[in-house]
């Protein structure tokens, strides 16, 4: 249902799950890994009204050498992927989730070694996830504020041209005018969301 992707790395597609609606990534060398992605397979979608909680965990030293899981951000089926910033989390970054220690992942997480940390994707109500707060410092990258307002351009423009739409009966003869079916516009829009939904950079090539 998941997928994770730290740039330079194979994609991980094989979460372990460690409960019915958790599942956990592993990432190696994490101190090397500065932002990573986590998002939707497009094989599954989240049940109605849920959406999944991301999470991200390291071996803490200064706890000596427990584990610390914060609260990186949500990912739903309006908005099926994230980029997060982990490297201002894995030193010291304490904190947690906004929920003091009732983290979902208390006690369930995959075994692993010393140097591996986790992503976890905890299934949640939305109104549950509307009450969390991420820890400060995991920022989503730039390319999702591009894609709202990208999106927001395309219901804009979907909506102006609809303003000026008529039936067949209603047209009058205008030799100076072009008329476009609203039928083809819709049909451009849905491609270009789709796109934009599997690749945000599409458009640059």
């Amino acid at each position: 249902m998941f997928g994770c992707l730290v740039a330079g790395r194979l994609v991980q597609t094989d979460a372990v799950r460690v409960a019915e609606d958790k599942f956990v990534f592993s990432l190696v060398d994490y101190e090397t890994v500065n932002h990573v992605v986590v998002f939707m397979l497009g094989t599954e979608p989240f049940p109605a009204g849920t959406g999944g909680a991301v999470y991200f965990s390291f071996p803490d030293a200064a706890a000596g050498g427990q584990e610390v899981w914060q609260l990186l951000g949500f990912i739903t089926n309006d908005k099926p992927s994230a980029i997060f910033k982990i490297s201002g989390l894995k030193a010291g970054g304490g904190g947690g989730d906004g929920r003091g220690g009732a983290h979902p992942f208390g006690g369930m997480s995959a075994s692993r070694a010393a140097a591996v940390a986790q992503v976890g994707v905890s299934v949640e109500a939305l109104d549950q996830l509307a009450q969390q707060t991420p820890v400060c410092g995991s920022s989503v990258s730039t390319v999702d504020p591009l894609v709202r307002f990208t999106q927001k351009m395309l219901d804009s423009l979907y909506n102006f041209a609809c303003s000026f739409s008529v039936t067949q009966a209603q047209m009058r003869p205008s030799p100076g005018e072009t008329f476009i079916p609203a039928s083809c516009i819709l049909r451009w829009y849905e491609n270009f969301q789709r796109r934009l939904a599997h690749n945000p950079n599409f458009w640059k090539s």
